[in-house]
C-alpha cells in the first residue's frame, strides 16, 4: 500500500512538473524538445566546450545566455558561458527556422547536435581565392565579419581585413602543430534542433 502512494505521489509530481514549464518552447513540437532533453543531461556552455571533443555529432542539451543573433535572417545565435571568451554558435537549422531578435539577452537552452569546424591550409587556401575573387561572403560591419563569430574562435574583433584573419589563421595552425602535432584548428558549433526561453 506505501509503495503504491509512494508510486502515485511520483507520478502526481512528475506530472506537476511536465505541465507546468516556466518557458516557451519553440521546437515545431514540444514531444521533440522532451524526448531529447530527457535522454541527455542539460550542460552549461563552459562544460559543453571542455568536454566538446568528445562530443562531435552526439545530441547535447546546452543552457546558457545568448549575446548575439545575426541579423540577417536570424540564423545563428550566440550563447555565452562564464564570460565572453566561452561563446559558441548555434545554428537556427529546418526544425528552428530563425532567432526571433527578443531572444538576446535571454537564458536559452538548446537541443541539437554538436558540430566540429576544421580549418586547416585548404580551408585557408579557398578562403584566400575567394577574397582574391572577390566571392567572399560578406557579413558584419563592412563585411569585417561578426565580432560573436570572431570572438566565439578566439580572435581578434572589429574592423580586421579577411587576409589579416587568415594570417592569424595560419600562425595559430602553426603554434598547435609545433604544440599537438595537428594542422588544424578545431571550431565547435551546435545544429540546433529545439530552443526553449528560460524566463
Amino acid at each position: 500500500m506505501k509503495k503504491q502512494i509512494l508510486f502515485s505521489l511520483a507520478l502526481a509530481g512528475a506530472l506537476a512538473l511536465a505541465s507546468c514549464g516556466s518557458g516557451t518552447n519553440n521546437a515545431g513540437t514540444a514531444a521533440t524538445a522532451e524526448s531529447s532533453s530527457a535522454a541527455v543531461k542539460t550542460m552549461d556552455v563552459d562544460s559543453l566546450l571542455a568536454s566538446a571533443e568528445t562530443l562531435v555529432d552526439r545530441p547535447i542539451v546546452v543552457e546558457g545566455i545568448c549575446t548575439h543573433i545575426c541579423a540577417k535572417g536570424g540564423g545563428k545565435l550566440f550563447m555565452m558561458g562564464s564570460d565572453d571568451t566561452k561563446t559558441i554558435r548555434v545554428e537556427a537549422g529546418e526544425k528552428i527556422g530563425r532567432f526571433p531578435q527578443e531572444v538576446v539577452n535571454n537564458i536559452v537552452t538548446i537541443d541539437g547536435i554538436l558540430r566540429e569546424q576544421r580549418i586547416d591550409e585548404a580551408y585557408l587556401s579557398q578562403w584566400e581565392e575567394q577574397v582574391k575573387a572577390q566571392t567572399e561572403e560578406k557579413h558584419g560591419e563592412n563585411g569585417a565579419g561578426c565580432d560573436s563569430e570572431q570572438k566565439a574562435r578566439g580572435e581578434a574583433t572589429g574592423a580586421v581585413s579577411a587576409t589579416d584573419r587568415i594570417a592569424a589563421f595560419r600562425q595559430r595552425i602553426a603554434d598547435r602543430k609545433a604544440k599537438e602535432g595537428k594542422e588544424y584548428l578545431s571550431f565547435y558549433y551546435i545544429d540546433g534542433e529545439a530552443y526553449t526561453i528560460n524566463k
